[in-house]
């Protein structure tokens, strides 16, 4: 059997194309998009789940082509590029599934834009140092000279990335010495044309060092510029987000991510493991969950959406989760895991009974259009699986940090459930944010016991009761407000603006790009055009404490189609963590990317290049 398949964004429509070498007798056409689906013509929708769609097709002769018309049901989500096409399309036919392959899938990757490469101000390096005094001369240098032990983890850093071998025992000396005057983290380095001095106060300085030594030797091709780096970093978080639920990514994929992060001084990985679409950590206190929700497509209980197709997905084993401690630990980066309550939680209902009033007659549907997608705070099914849980999930990492996820909670929850309305009264509740705000405050009250710090997104402050509370750390991703307003009232906050550092974004709005569209298009230099503590927030600077990247999955099909929406916005991300400055604007990101394109090009991370 032979089946073609071709789709194209015809206005707010999406035109569609089946063709079949041998006659198909009613066969079902599966698919996702972006979010829930209508059938404007050839076709009768038989089910939906979110994204996710079954339409029933006429039979079909051999040799002949078959046309439907799709949009969305919200004629809000009018298609914006590529990744709004049908994604994981397949055929349900009497004898099973069988995938049909679009010639439209993945990011592009186009050339170069035509021109000079521009200059950059100061120094070629990401991100840019505190200061920089440049000198007379160039220190020409294949590889370096130093038997310090973090030198040795950063030249393993190197091979992994396929650059150049970076220690040499006949390579440019680096002397090293202590200096318990500067800062944790901080660093400095003499660079001369016989060799460098490099003076650090602890471990992690040096390695901060060495960083920019490899980078350095990269970006300027082995001609080092003399002179004086004087550096520390602006904060203590510098992140970068994944989200594996929507997505299973391999473990590879991941330590390689690690990799590219730490390049960059990156130093928190936030691992987004449970959604609506799975829960892929393999816990002794809950083996159901992840069990039943792994994977998903035909068969499973969570149909294909997001481009899951016929069959897709995995899980984390302790191995595996072993594997990227491991990887962390040598790259000076801690790892903080996510869980996702209350809302976000479809594949938990159906993996496990208890978590839903029965007599709940409301009818919330989450923004991604999934109904029933939140656990019910009032029932004792709820705790016996939150509480063993979070405390398991928790012990896995060393950081004893916890993000219990905490966000999009659907219009009208719980409004139908009694369970919930007595709940109110027993503890003076009055809406939906206050019913959240006491179950998250709950059980970071149960995590403070065991010595676990909770994290949470920006809505965990929500509730007249307070929100969350108990030191928690919160991330501000709908914009910079929540942030500010959260720590004013004395939480710490991570900024992560989804107008600047949400990579699922297209990089424009050209159709022929790749990504969602409903924060921004964003630009490379929109990951620079912004200020994490904001002119008349200088009062609540010290809450600040860090900046984080994210990359939600909901559109990717192959691990591939990270690489080119991170780089090469990943540098803007990087600076805007580090550099106090925030020296580094648009047009100077254009021009240290150009810098940096060979580099990728070297390690074999794919860019979008020419956005």
């Amino acid at each position: 059997m032979n089946l073609t398949f071709n789709a194209r964004i015809a206005g707010s429509e999406i035109h569609c194309e089946i063709g079949s070498d041998t006659a198909l007798s009613a066969p079902i056409f599966c698919f996702s998009l972006m979010a829930a689906a209508r059938v404007v013509s050839g076709g009768t929708m038989v089910r939906t789940v979110a994204g996710y769609a079954e339409v029933a097709l006429p039979d079909m002769a051999a040799g002949s082509v078959h046309r439907i018309i799709l949009a969305h049901l919200d004629p809000g989500y009018s298609p914006k590029n590529r990744a709004w096409l049908p994604l994981g399309p397949y055929l349900r036919l009497k004898d099973g599934p069988v995938a049909l392959l679009s010639t439209e899938r993945g990011v592009r990757f186009n050339a170069d834009p035509p021109g000079v490469a521009a200059d950059v101000a100061g120094l070629k390096l990401v991100p840019q140092p505190e200061n920089w005094a440049p000198a007379k001369g160039v220190l020409n240098v294949a590889g370096f000279a130093c038997d310090h032990g973090t030198f040795a983890e950063v030249a393993a850093l190197g091979a992994r990335l396929h650059l150049k071998p970076f220690l040499d025992p006949n390579g440019v000396p680096v002397s090293l010495v202590t200096d318990a005057a500067l800062a944790i983290g901080a660093y400095r380095l003499t660079i001369r044309a016989d060799g460098i001095d490099l003076a650090a106060a602890d471990d992690t300085g040096v390695f901060h060092a060495a960083i920019t030594l490899l980078n350095l030797r990269e970006t300027y091709d082995g001609a080092l510029p003399c002179g004086v780096i004087s550096d520390a970093p602006r904060f203590g978080w510098r992140g970068q987000h994944l989200d594996c639920a929507r997505h299973f990514f391999r473990i590879d994929t991941i330590l390689r991510l690690l990799d590219l992060m730490a390049l960059f001084k990156l130093n928190r990985f936030h691992w987004h493991f449970a959604d609506d679409e799975a829960f892929r950590l393999e816990v002794s206190t809950a083996p159901d969950i992840w069990q039943k929700t792994a994977m998903r497509g035909e068969g499973h209980l969570v149909p294909g959406v997001f481009g899951g197709g016929i069959a897709s997905g995995g899980s984390y084993s302790l191995t595996d989760v072993a594997q990227v401690l491991d990887r962390a630990r040598q790259l000076r980066i801690e790892v903080l895991p996510e869980i996702e309550v209350p809302a976000h939680g479809f594949a938990l209902n159906l993996a496990r009974s208890g978590l839903r009033d029965g007599g709940d007659s409301g009818g919330e549907v989450s923004v991604q259009g999934y109904p029933q997608n939140i656990l019910n705070p009032a029932l004792p099914g709820t705790w016996a699986l939150l509480e063993p849980l979070t405390l398991e999930v928790a012990r896995l990492f060393p950081m004893a940090m916890l993000h219990l996820g905490c966000d999009e909670l659907p219009a009208g929850a719980w409004e139908g459930s009694a369970a919930v309305n007595a709940l109110k009264g027993r503890h003076g509740l009055q809406t939906r944010d206050d019913v959240q705000g006491w179950m998250m405050a709950r059980l970071a009250k149960s995590l403070v016991a065991q010595g676990i710090r909770p994290a949470a997104w920006e809505e965990a402050a929500k509730g007249g009761n307070g929100g969350i509370g108990h030191g928690a750390l919160l991330f501000s991703w709908t914009g910079q407000g929540p942030g500010l307003e959260a720590a004013r009232r004395g939480y710490d906050v991570v900024m992560c603006p989804a107008q600047h550092v949400y990579f699922d974004m297209a990089h424009s709005g050209d159709r022929d790009d790749w990504g969602a569209s409903w924060a921004a298009f964003v630009a490379l230099e929109d990951v620079v055009n912004w200020r994490p503590v904001p002119k008349g927030a200088e009062d609540i600077a010290d809450r600040i404490i860090g900046v984080e990247g994210c990359f939600w999955s909901e559109f990717t099909t192959d691990d591939a189609e990270l690489e080119p929406m991170l780089a090469p916005r990943l540098l803007g991300l990087a600076n805007k963590a580090w550099d106090s400055k925030d020296s580094v604007d648009g047009p100077a990101l254009r021009a240290l990317a150009q810098s940096y394109g060979p580099v990728f090009d070297r390690i074999g991370w794919q860019r979008h290049r020419g956005a």
